[in-house]
């Protein structure tokens, strides 16, 4: 378990923050001249499916964060 921050969180929360805040600008600037003119339930599962698309890559970043490793610790691994 770690006991003393790291340089990887705050410098994960400033990626994240900047990741997400690309990722926005690029579905609100493209999504709108692709869809708009489809149905409106269409639309909306299509902005549903891109609202959450953006948790997949979530937990390996956050597992990065906290252990510098992209995979999950073994459960038998206490250190």
């Amino acid at each position: 378990m770690r006991t003393e921050p790291t340089w990887r969180i705050p410098v994960g929360i400033l990626g994240l923050i900047f990741g997400l805040l690309v990722y926005g600008a690029v579905i609100a600037r493209y999504a709108p001249g692709i869809i708009g003119s489809w149905p409106v339930w269409a639309q909306t599962v299509v902005y549903v499916v891109l609202g959450v698309i953006w948790l997949l890559p979530l937990k390996r970043f956050l597992i990065w964060m906290d252990t510098g490793r992209t995979s999950p610790p073994d459960r038998n691994d206490q250190n």
